[in-house]
C-alpha cells in the first residue's frame, strides 16, 4: 500500500484584487509541496457578532478608503512566516499560529 506524503505549506503570497462589485480585497495563492492553490474573499454586507472584521486601508484617495494594502503587507509579512513549514489540513493550528501576537 502507497503512503501518502504530508502537505506542507512552502510559500503564501498575497495581492489586492477587486470583486465583481468592484472593490478591492484580498487574493491569497499558496504553494505547498503538492501543488498550488488561490482563493480570494469577498467583501460581506452583513456584520453580524462573530464575523471578522475587515481591514481597511482608511486612504480616501485610493479606492475610496477601501484599499486593502495593509492587511496584504501582513499576510506577505507576518502570516506567510508563521505558516510556512506547517500542514495546511489542520485548521485549528492554522487559526492559532495566524492569531498568535
Amino acid at each position: 500500500m502507497k503512503k501518502s506524503v504530508q502537505s506542507v505549506i512552502t510559500k503564501i503570497k498575497a495581492r489586492q484584487i477587486l470583486d465583481s462589485r468592484g472593490i478591492p480585497t484580498v487574493e491569497v495563492d499558496l504553494f505547498t509541496n503538492k501543488g498550488l492553490f488561490r482563493a480570494s474573499v469577498p467583501s460581506g454586507n452583513s456584520t453580524a457578532m462573530y464575523e471578522a472584521l475587515e481591514l481597511r486601508d482608511g486612504d480616501k484617495g485610493v479606492y475610496l478608503g477601501n484599499g486593502v494594502a495593509r492587511a496584504v503587507r501582513i499576510i506577505n509579512d507576518k502570516i506567510c512566516e508563521a505558516l510556512v513549514g506547517m500542514d495546511p489540513t489542520l485548521q485549528s493550528q492554522i487559526d492559532q499560529a495566524m492569531t498568535r501576537p
